[in-house]
Formats: C-alpha cells, sequence, structure tokens
C-alpha cells in the first residue's frame, strides 16, 4: 500500500491542546477542594480564569491544527491523484488488462475522497491515542497506583477487540469499493452503446441488471455500516467499565473502606476528584478513534484502490523520460528517418503464442511502406511497437539510428505522428482535438491543417465548434479527416505511422483520404497497416506479415 507522509504538524498541535486537560482538571479539583475547606468564592476565583484561559487556548490549537491537517490531507490528496494520473497516462492504450473508464473515474473522484477523512480525523486520532493516555497514565499513577492499574489493564482490550473487528470493516470496505467501481464501468459501458441496447431491445435487462448491481452494492454499504457500529459498542463497553470501575475504587477510598492504592496515604477529596477527572478523558481518544475507525477502513481501501489501478497499468516505455533532443538524437529529425528492426520478440502477456519470433525489417529513410495480411498477423502491433506503444520482448528497433528505448523514445515520438484505425475524438472544440495540447500551435496553423483535410466546407468541423465524446457530430469519413488534421499540423513529424485509414470508408471518401495521405507523407517515412489493395499499390513496397516477407516495387 502506498506510504502517506508522516505526521502532520497540525495532528501534533490537537494532540498537544488534548493534553491541555491535564491541568483544567486539576485547576477544578482545587477550586472544589477549597470550597470544601470553606474558602468560598477566592478558591474559585483564579482556578476559574485558568480553566477559561485554558479552554480558550485549546479551542484555538485544536482549530488551527484541523486547518493545518485539512490542508495537509487535501494536498496529499491531489499529490495522489496526480500520480496515479501519470500512471494511467503514461500506461498504454493496447494494454489489454487496462482498467475501465469507469472503475477508473469511480477510484480518482470517488474512492480517493476516502483519504480526506482518513488524514484529516483518522490520522490524528491515533496519534493522540499513542501520545495522550501515556500522560494521562501517569497523572494517575502519580496518585493512586489501584487507579493507574485499573487503566492500564482496561485500555489494551479495546484496541484488541477493536482489531478484530477492524480486519473485517477492512475487508467489507474494500468489496464495497470493488462493487462501486465495478458497478461504474458497467454503467458507462451501457451508456455508450444505449443506442446499441435499444436497437436490440435489451434496456429493460440492462436496467435489471443495474438494479441488481446497486441492491449489491447497498448490502456491501450497510455491512460495512454494521461494523463500524459494532466497532464503537464494544469501545464504549470496555471505557464504561473502566471508568465505573476507577470511580467505585475512589469513592470506597475516600470513605475509608479501601486504604490501600495511594502509595501509603489518603487520597484528599480533590486528588481523588482529579483522578476521576482523569478516567473518562484516558478513554476519550480511543472513543474518537473508534468514531473513525471507518474512515480507517475505507481511507486504506481507498490507497489499495489507488495502487492496483498504478500497478495494473502497463506502462509505455519511457513514460518519464526527459525530452532531451541532443541526448537521442532527434535534432536531426530534418530528415526522414531509416527504421531497423532486428531479431524482434513479442507476445501478449498471459499467451504462450508468439506475435513476432525473431522478426527482421528495414526501411529506408523516406519510404513509404505498405504492411499486409490477414487480420491478426500482426499489423497493429508492428505499428505500436515502432511507436513504443507496447514493448518488445526481445529485439532492437532503431528509428533514424537512435535505439528505442525507454531514455529515448519520448524524444523520439516528438517526430512521429500516428493515426489510428478509429481516431478518438474528445469533447471540446475542433481546435482542441486538432491541436492535442502541442505547443505552438496556433488557429491560423489549425485552419489551414482543416482545409488540407477538406474539413473547411464541413460546417460542424469549423474550429469554435463544439464536439461531443466520441466524436458526436461527426461523420466516420469526417472523423478519419480530422486525424489527418492532427497529423499535418505537427510541426516536427517526419514518420507517418498510419492503422487503416481507409477502413470503413467509402469508394470517393478513401480516394480522397489516401490522396492526403500521400501528400502529407512526400519527403518523410511512411508506414501503413492495410487492406487496401489500392492504397497498398501507391507504396514503394509492401511487406506481408502473412508470410514470408514479400516485397513489390511501386
Amino acid at each position: 500500500m502506498r506510504a502517506i507522509a508522516s505526521t502532520d504538524i497540525g495532528s501534533v498541535v490537537q494532540g498537544a491542546a488534548a493534553l491541555l486537560w491535564l491541568p483544567q482538571a486539576a485547576l477544578l479539583a482545587m477550586a472544589v477542594q477549597g470550597l470544601a475547606a470553606g474558602q468560598g468564592m477566592a478558591a474559585v476565583a483564579w482556578p476559574a480564569c485558568g480553566i477559561l484561559l485554558l479552554g480558550l487556548l485549546r479551542a484555538g490549537c485544536e482549530a488551527w491544527g484541523a486547518r493545518r491537517t485539512f490542508a495537509h490531507a487535501r494536498a496529499q490528496l491531489t499529490a495522489l491523484r496526480a500520480q496515479t494520473i501519470a500512471a494511467l497516462a503514461g500506461g498504454s492504450p493496447m494494454d489489454r488488462a487496462r482498467a475501465p473508464s469507469g472503475q477508473a473515474a469511480s477510484v480518482l473522484a470517488e474512492q480517493a475522497e476516502a483519504l480526506v477523512p482518513y488524514l484529516v480525523r483518522y490520522q490524528p486520532a491515533r496519534w493522540r491515542v499513542m501520545v495522550v493516555p501515556i500522560f494521562i497514565l501517569c497523572a494517575v499513577a502519580a496518585f493512586s497506583w489501584v487507579a493507574a492499574l485499573v487503566l492500564l489493564f482496561a485500555a489494551p482490550l479495546i484496541p484488541i477487540f477493536m482489531a478484530i473487528v477492524g480486519w473485517r470493516a477492512k475487508a467489507a470496505s474494500e468489496a464495497q469499493m470493488v462493487e462501486m467501481g465495478g458497478m461504474n464501468a458497467f454503467l458507462l459501458d451501457r451508456l455508450r452503446g444505449l443506442a446499441t441496447l435499444r436497437s436490440l431491445h435489451a434496456v429493460d435487462a440492462t436496467a435489471q441488471r443495474l438494479g441488481d448491481a446497486a441492491q449489491s452494492l447497498r448490502r456491501r454499504t450497510m455491512a460495512v455500516l454494521r461494523i463500524a457500529f459494532l466497532s464503537s459498542a464494544v469501545l464504549e463497553l470496555f471505557s464504561a467499565l473502566g471508568v465505573a470501575m476507577v470511580a467505585v475504587y475512589v469513592g470506597f477510598h475516600l470513605l475509608g473502606s479501601l486504604g490501600f492504592g495511594a502509595w501509603g496515604r489518603q487520597l484528599s477529596l480533590g486528588e481523588g476528584l482529579f483522578v476521576l477527572l482523569l478516567a473518562p478523558a484516558f478513554f476519550e481518544p480511543l472513543r474518537e478513534l473508534s468514531a473513525v475507525w471507518h474512515d480507517r477502513a475505507a481511507g486504506e481501501a481507498a490507497l489499495q484502490a489507488l495502487d492496483r489501478l498504478q500497478r495494473e497499468t502497463l506502462r509505455l516505455p519511457g513514460a518519464n523520460a526527459s525530452l532531451t533532443r541532443a541526448a537521442t538524437g532527434s535534432a536531426s529529425a530534418g530528415s526522414a528517418p531509416a527504421i531497423a528492426v532486428q531479431g524482434l520478440h513479442f507476445s501478449w502477456p498471459g499467451e504462450p503464442s508468439e506475435v513476432f519470433d525473431g522478426y527482421e525489417l528495414r526501411i529506408a529513410p523516406g519510404e513509404h511502406v505498405a504492411l499486409t495480411g490477414p487480420s491478426g498477423a500482426g499489423k497493429t502491433v508492428l505499428l505500436s511497437l515502432l511507436a513504443g506503444l507496447v514493448p518488445a520482448s526481445r529485439g532492437d528497433i532503431s528509428i533514424g539510428g537512435v535505439p528505442l528505448t525507454d531514455h529515448t523514445v519520448a524524444a523520439l515520438r516528438q517526430r512521429m505522428a500516428w493515426m489510428g484505425q478509429a481516431p478518438h475524438v474528445f469533447a471540446g472544440s475542433v481546435e482542441t482535438n486538432v491541436v492535442l495540447g502541442r505547443t505552438g500551435i496556433d488557429t491560423p496553423q489549425v485552419a489551414a491543417a482543416m482545409r488540407f483535410a477538406s474539413l473547411d466546407e464541413v460546417a460542424q468541423a469549423h474550429p469554435g465548434v463544439a464536439l461531443g465524446e466520441g466524436g458526436q457530430g461527426l461523420s466516420g469519413g469526417e472523423a478519419v479527416r480530422l486525424a489527418l488534421a492532427r497529423i499535418a499540423v505537427h510541426p516536427h513529424a517526419d514518420l507517418l505511422l498510419v492503422d487503416e485509414p481507409t477502413a470503413h470508408l467509402d469508394t470517393e471518401t478513401a480516394s480522397r483520404v489516401a490522396d492526403a495521405l500521400m501528400t502529407l507523407a512526400q519527403g518523410k517515412t511512411l508506414v501503413v497497416a492495410t487492406h487496401d489493395p489500392v492504397l497498398a499499390a501507391r507504396m514503394d513496397r509492401v511487406v506481408n506479415l502473412g508470410a514470408e516477407t514479400l516485397e513489390k516495387a511501386a
């Protein structure tokens, strides 16, 4: 489980504020002793002022400590979310074990919020449990070793039984969060395919299944709450017994029935009252810990969910590599790069058969190559390997004479342009979808790229028009042309990796896309995976991955 930073200064201040009850209790007992001795209001005046001042100091320390702890907790949560998002962003879209979008969103948005009460309430409560009872026990032991023994023997029973309950609470919280993430993933998936569900008349069946998932989540949530209430009952039982036993001893001792336990002397009324006042305060940190025990279970389950989300993400090669151009040789990206593949081995995790077994390929600078072959031959996989989207099991890949490694892939991607089979369109403006966060690209450049892709004639594809998630508002052919505009606006791309650009397009649109692609590829290295014989015939060479390597002159 991911480590949480050490105790914040705010928790220390809150713990110190709790210790201020010791002098307050001493002043209160002193005032009662003075009243019993017949000193009147004179015995109450200055202890009352001291209690008031200490109370104000305690309230101020608790308020400042709570604010400080909350700010610290939000900062830690922000950092953990940033690390998880970075891991997801550095993950491969080719990862078959990639977490569903709904589950990832649930972990980051909903489940991660459980860390705030865990850090704000549970962590300070745990710190007070470790410190405050020790000081109170020492203060009580100074007056009565019997009362101290009662507290000492009652205290360990509480964490022992709470730990037993807590193990079950943690398991229940983890099961609840898994159920919640699964239901969110299911809901998002069905919302995306709502049109298909309607066409198949499966809306009612889907609603029934979603209702069953909601009922299962309700049962798991109630199980967590039952365990949380049980932990509180355990604490209240043992703390009540401890306080009662101390009260019984002090009462009989003051009456003279029990003359032992006070270091060979008789406790005064003030001393006995001081011990009685400290007995409930001894269990108060444990009571606070019990109240936030569920926050601990939920917080640790959230931490494990974030860690699991990061561990299960297949990291792209060089996800954290620096973009040092000089070190990678990408400063010479003005000329089209050559590609060399030597002894390439690759297999999907968990599958015994290899997609590539010692594969060899050479592509000259500026050459246009078509990868053909039946579905499953490895065309998309080879493009992904060249782009560093999946790591090779063994073998070497070099681009422009630079080996593709963890340290070089980030810079090598600066000279690559990728166009997948189904270009994804994000919710946002057309210009945002073309730029994709790259710097140094202004609106005139975007407009020129869209004119090149013949999108300027499409009313819903102007730079300022907003698009829905998944390309709502654009047809399939227009989405492909949007992907061409993304390549056209790339200032440094001299290696084009294109996957099935004309698939599922009509003849006219496919021809226009192929013409634009060939225009873009002039003076650049182009590797295109395709089943289209017309597009393959326009390449310099055809490589058939379904059989022995076949080369064909253009």
